[in-house]
């Protein structure tokens, strides 16, 4: 490998709004603060809420009549 052109790996600590921290390597080099992580966030924790989106396509269709969606 040639010398002096490839970036270094450093150790950050990332820290989470809710007080969980996370140490990864980077080729940042100042650590840093993230909103949310897999302690807190909804999807990893169970809490997550599953929304009807069929009633919303249909409120869609009936609004615009025949229009065909893409994701229908």
């Amino acid at each position: 490998m040639k010398k002096n052109i490839h970036l270094s790996n450093n150790l950050l600590k990332v820290s989470c709004s809710c007080g969980n921290i996370i140490k990864i390597y980077s080729t940042l080099k100042k650590n840093f603060n993230i909103d949310v992580c897999y302690k807190c966030h909804s999807f990893y924790t169970g809490k997550q809420k599953i929304s009807n989106s069929k009633g919303r396509l249909d409120n869609l269709k009936k609004r615009f009549g025949k229009i065909n969606f893409i994701f229908s």
